[in-house]
């Protein structure tokens, strides 16, 4: 009886969750901003790799020594969808508060807020973490790999938060201007051999593409399928260009020992691949807003979509904290500590892939109110009773 009861419980609460959705919600927004953060999550847990090494631990990559597996970039790389949908929903955002006559200050006030008081947690947290590792006399070289693994990704909030800031004039700008940008910048410097720090202005250029297209996209543009096509085959040939012509690689993610990385900074190959990528999403919309509108469906994405933050802040943490305990319970483990280097760690990490959600999932449930504090617009339900959820999980 009391599965039953339980099992009668969740169906309910699925049902009040579809029902206390507006019903102009675009749906589709939300799930593919909760596949972007998948990629990035999963990405991160299949090609990041900590070997146990005489008394030390030092970060490696299967793409380093498995080029073969650069496809898989393809699948996980999903940065450029994340801002698509930042674009999207910031350019709304700031249209619906300028209609409310809602000041810019207050309005670009609450949203950095909601992205970085979540990140502040962690910062704090890792921060004691490695004060207390250097005081139990861990390896510098231990402490700074584990480190780097969780601070890294956070130049994506710094990014995410400067083109947030700049949203009002952006709506103005032309996707058009950042990727000539781009262009010009790794002409110069790959082309022309001209200084590598010029790559830096990419950073900025080069995520400013997607995030351009997405406050067109809410500005009633993109709304035609063959935007789409011209976008996915465009950019798909393009990279496929500048692989094989052009000498760029064809991961789309940094690899240890390479010479040139599409992402650190973003290179043009990132950028076209960004707008292959920006193409597919737009053409899945339809197929995305039917499924969707099954209240089970719509429930897995909302979920996850209340926690995008604290997901991204933490699931490199719960990958280490599997990583340690293991080490220190069992020695050198298959898919965690031994050099990535062939067939059997893939197979033996995606074995180790749930253990990490696990660990995730008691991160989220740790440290997800620091997420979901404050007011917003967007209503789910939680304890069975709507409730106002932050605007966060819409940035």
């Amino acid at each position: 009886m009391r599965d039953l009861a339980r099992r009668l419980d969740v169906r309910g609460l699925v049902r009040r969750m579809d029902a206390a959705t507006p019903r102009d919600r675009d749906r589709a927004v939300d799930a593919l901003r909760a596949f972007a953060i998948l990629g990035v999550v999963c990405g991160h847990w299949l090609v990041t790799a900590l070997v146990a090494d005489s008394g030390t631990v030092h970060g490696a990559s299967p793409l380093q020594h498995m080029p073969r597996l650069a496809p898989v970039s393809w699948v996980f790389q999903t940065l450029a969808v994340f801002f698509l949908v930042g674009g999207q929903v910031g350019a709304k955002a700031y249209a619906s508060a300028r209609a409310r006559g809602e000041s810019y200050g207050r309005w670009l006030g609450v949203r950095m807020s909601r992205l970085f008081r979540p990140a502040a947690v962690v910062t704090v947290v890792w921060a004691v973490a490695a004060c207390v590792m250097l005081a139990s006399g861990v390896d510098e070289g231990t402490i700074r790999a584990l480190g780097k693994l969780v601070w890294s990704p956070l130049w994506f909030l710094l990014v995410f938060a400067a083109l947030t800031a700049a949203t009002p004039l952006v709506t103005r700008l032309h996707p058009l201007w950042p990727l000539t940008v781009v262009l010009y910048v790794d002409l110069f410097r790959l082309g022309l051999d001209g200084p590598a720090s010029l790559g830096w202005i990419n950073v900025a250029a080069g995520w400013l593409v997607p995030y351009c297209l997405g406050t067109a996209w809410a500005r009633g543009g993109l709304s035609d399928r063959r935007t789409g096509w011209v976008l996915l085959t465009g950019g798909a040939v393009a990279t496929a260009g500048l692989v094989l012509l052009a000498g760029y690689p064809a991961s789309m993610v940094g690899v240890p020992g390479g010479t040139l990385s599409n992402l650190d900074p973003p290179t043009l190959a990132a950028v076209t691949f960004g707008l292959a990528q920006c193409g597919a999403a737009l053409l899945l919309l339809g197929r995305l807003r039917r499924a969707l509108a099954r209240p089970a469906v719509w429930a897995v994405v909302a979920l996850l979509n209340l926690s995008a933050m604290t997901v991204f802040l933490w699931h490199q943490t719960a990958m280490i904290v599997v990583t340690s305990t293991a080490l220190f319970l069992s020695g050198p483990l298959p898919g965690l500590h031994t050099v990535p280097d062939g067939p059997g760690w893939v197979l033996a990490r995606l074995a180790w892939l749930p253990v990490f959600a696990l660990v995730l999932l008691v991160c989220r449930a740790a440290f997800g109110a620091y997420e979901q504090r404050g007011g917003g617009s967007s209503t789910v339900v939680r304890s069975g009773s709507p409730v106002r959820a932050p605007e966060s999980r819409r940035v």
